[in-house]
């Protein structure tokens, strides 16, 4: 399965993390011109570095949502880095002079985090995601990459932790000696709790992976790659899922159009 394989670091696309990375902006988000192999090297570099940091995966409602809540505009600054996880983002940025080399999802990033964690000796920590997910998903990828080694596996419902046991909870990932920590939270909760916890969490990388979990643990279906290429996997989704989706991508849409039109009214100004 090519979602699982083993990208080898592109010494090409080991650049400095942070501030030199090149970027666009994308409706409000600032993305790492990053494809897949070259966001496996820069979670290699976060992890050599050694200090606490995390990154997002953006897709079309992440942008909406930061279009929405000025939070998370202080949540991006605050990021290592945030790529692509949005077909809508890689094809406006094509009309630019700095397109995105392509889309990084993160139900495909997981697996070859954690064929690079397997192959680097890295500690997965797995986090959040419904009853019994997170468990299932640490299972599976352990089983796809024998040399994974699991730092720990927690689904905790934030709402109602008390003070007492939310710091109780931070300091285990932090004794866990976690280098990589994948997140499962939802949009954009996640990556708010991320940027609010990172430094007390002391872990070097760490992600919001969103849905992921329900996909690799089987609980819920992917869509097939050639609706994937297309820009389709929304569709796949609603149909899928449409109580839980129909409101969500509705959201989404109606922000896309908006985006469109004010792109389109923006470049007859100019």
């Amino acid at each position: 399965m090519a979602d699982a394989q083993i990208l080898i670091p592109n010494p090409q696309s080991l650049m400095p993390i942070a501030g030199a990375l090149d970027r666009v902006v994308i409706w409000g988000l600032p993305l790492a011109r990053l494809d897949h192999a070259g966001t496996l090297d820069q979670m290699d570099r976060l992890i050599e570095r050694g200090r606490p940091a995390f990154f997002i995966t953006a897709n079309l409602h992440y942008a909406m949502l930061t279009g929405r809540d000025p939070r998370l505009a202080a949540v991006n600054r605050k990021a290592a880095f945030l790529v692509a996880d949005g077909t809508p983002l890689v094809w406006r940025s094509r009309f630019g002079s700095k397109p995105l080399p392509e889309r990084v999802a993160g139900a495909d990033l997981i697996y070859s985090l954690c064929g690079r964690a397997a192959q680097r000796g890295y500690r997965v920590f797995f986090l959040g995601g419904a009853p019994g997910a997170a468990e299932e998903t640490a299972r599976r990828l352990k089983k796809r990459h024998p040399g994974l080694q699991v730092a720990g596996v927690e689904a905790p419902e934030l709402e109602r932790l008390s003070d007492c046991e939310h710091a109780a909870l931070l300091h285990r990932i932090r004794r866990s000696g976690a280098d990589l920590l994948l997140v499962a939270f939802g949009q954009p909760k996640g990556e708010l709790w991320l940027a609010e916890n990172c430094p007390r969490l002391g872990v070097p990388a760490s992600v919001q992976v969103g849905a992921s979990f329900d996909f690799v643990a089987g609980r819920v279906p992917r869509a097939p790659r050639c609706l994937r290429r297309i820009g389709l996997e929304w569709a796949y989704r609603l149909l899928s899922e449409p109580r839980r989706l129909a409101g969500r991508y509705f959201d989404d849409g109606l922000f896309l159009v908006k985006a469109l039109w004010r792109d389109v009214a923006g470049r007859r100004r100019h």
